[in-house]
């Protein structure tokens, strides 16, 4: 076990290495990294604690830009995006939650949605020593323990279910792992109907994650007291800070401990910003703190929002992915210790997963798939 161990711990240094990110392309000159201008005491630990617990992020939209413009270098880095490899790994990320989210106004979302789950295969595939596909929370620590990056696909946008429980089990059955409750169906427009809480009952069955990210306020309760699972906001920060409406409010964060579930802080510079002045990384990290203080360390995460090409709006301080250390080192410096510092960037979003996967295997003894549809739960 010792020999297997210190493997493992071999492997596992690639993950929030020092080296830096070839956040450029080839022939260009070396950039260089955010987390080079942090003190180098500070950077040494926390490289020791991002080998330990890499960070897992909730929120990437990469898949989109590979849709609309696939020709990128994502293995070797490439300067038009705010993600690949190399940038993933100096900031320490271990985990990432790829999101398939398409627009409300989608004409076709299903072949959307299915379109970015064939990118991301393909990418993974691709990308073997950097990338590797999660389905369960084993995934995650055997990604991490060999200096993979844990990749899980999701979440899917509500209308791209197609109102169908069929679809859901084949988006399970292709790796997609998160579902959001947008407001974007007639079963989650004001609340779940009779469907939409057999939408929720199928989710835990199958072991995918519910995303509450901009969710209506009804939803977000009453999928609250109906989920056996922990829930996640992939996507939030906190709206007594910044009125923005994927933001949450205390009051819903609040009830989190009860379900288990974990708000992932939003990096979106529109919905950190303090009032007329552009967003920093201070204002992401005063967010974190406040929401740990209504909710403690154990139910909140982080969210880049990374994804994006060049010239898109960004927080100053987190302009990509390879970031993360910098936020990290503010928190160090308003007094966080390593134990909460741990649960944010890894710990919390783990237990998720591995209580999702519990929850599902606990249900399928006792429950089928569901033969349920639309048409017979919610008749006109």
């Amino acid at each position: 076990m010792a020999d297997l161990q210190d493997e493992a711990d071999v492997a596992t240094a690639g993950i929030g290495a020092p080296d830096r990110p070839a956040s450029q392309k080839r022939g260009e000159p070396e950039a260089p990294a955010p987390g080079d201008a942090l003190d180098p005491d500070v950077r040494t630990r926390l490289h020791t604690l991002l080998r330990a617990h890499p960070v897992a992020d909730g929120y990437n939209t990469l898949a989109q830009v590979l849709v609309n413009t696939p020709w990128h270098d994502v293995e070797l880095g490439e300067s038009s995006l705010d993600t690949d490899i190399p940038r993933l790994r100096h900031g320490g990320v271990g985990a990432q939650f790829w999101s398939l989210m398409v627009a409300a106004d989608c004409p076709d979302p299903v072949s959307a949605t299915l379109e970015r789950v064939d990118r991301l295969r393909t990418l993974v595939d691709a990308c073997p020593e950097g990338l590797r596909l999660a389905r369960a929370v084993g995934d995650l620590a055997d990604a991490r323990n060999h200096g993979r990056i844990a990749s899980l696909f999701g979440p899917v946008a509500a209308h791209a279910l197609g109102d169908s429980l069929g679809t859901v089990r084949a988006y399970h059955a292709l790796g997609v792992r998160a579902v959001a409750l947008t407001t974007t169906t007639s079963w989650t427009r004001a609340g779940l109907t009779r469907f939409g809480q057999e939408v929720v009952r199928e989710l835990n069955r199958l072991g995918m994650v519910i995303d509450l990210s901009g969710a209506a306020p009804e939803t977000i309760r009453q999928t609250l007291g109906a989920a056996k699972a922990p829930v996640i906001f992939t996507r939030s920060a906190a709206r007594a800070l910044t009125d923005h409406p994927l933001n949450v409010t205390d009051e819903v964060v609040e009830e989190l401990p009860e379900n288990g579930g974990v708000c992932l802080v939003s990096f979106s510079p529109a919905q950190v910003a303090g009032a007329g002045r552009a967003a920093c990384v201070q204002d992401v990290a005063d967010h974190v703190e406040h929401l740990r203080g209504v909710v403690g360390p154990g139910h909140i995460g982080l969210s880049g929002g990374y994804g994006l090409t060049a010239g898109a709006p960004r927080t100053v301080g987190l302009e990509d992915a390879s970031c993360y250390p910098v936020l990290l080192a503010e928190l160090l410096a308003r007094g966080w210790d390593d134990t909460d510092l741990a649960a944010l960037t890894w710990g919390n979003f783990a237990r998720v997963i591995r209580d999702v996967d519990f929850a599902a295997r606990a249900a399928q003894p006792r429950r089928g798939p569901s033969t349920a549809t639309i048409e017979d739960l919610d008749p006109a």
